[in-house]
């Protein structure tokens, strides 16, 4: 019997250990890029095209899914070409200095680099940024890139 009760005793012991353990944070999750739309497909589809955490790979930060494993080893081949400007973030809230999401919906591809824009106040406010992307990338990009680094690439 008291065999019993020390077994139980340890047995409590070591899933408390556990459980705190679990329950301890790594730091912070990985910010999944693109809403875990596949990267690759805006260049090979045309369009976006929602990924599968099947295939995921790790770039600059942040998490990235893919639709196959083919475009997973294209994207980690060439991640430069393939990755979306500033992690994804909005293009035109970065030239502002503000940090948003990009919507995988709202994009578009400037001399062979992709770019997303926010929908976070309204879809017409990305998409008249996404216009003024195209009729000025240089000057955009400039100012997005200043605030992309002053901001710290994260």
């Amino acid at each position: 019997m008291e065999i019993v009760r020390t077994l139980r005793a340890v047995a409590a012991t070591a899933a408390v250990a556990i459980l705190s353990a679990s329950a301890q944070s790594t730091g912070p999750e990985t910010r999944i890029a693109l809403k875990g739309h596949d990267p690759v497909a805006y260049f090979t589809e045309g369009k976006p095209v929602q990924g599968s955490p099947r295939y995921a790979h790790d770039w600059d930060g942040a998490r990235y899914h893919f639709a196959s494993a083919g475009n997973r080893e294209r994207f980690a081949g060439d991640p430069d070409r393939y990755a979306p400007r500033y992690s994804g973030y909005c293009t035109g809230s970065m030239s502002k200095g503000i940090r948003n999401e990009g919507d995988p919906e709202i994009w578009t591809i400037v001399d062979g680099k992709l770019f997303l824009f926010g929908s976070g106040k309204g879809r017409e406010v990305g998409l008249a940024a996404r216009q003024r992307l195209r009729a000025d990338p240089a000057g955009v990009q400039a100012l997005a890139q200043k605030n992309w680094e002053a901001l710290g690439r994260r």
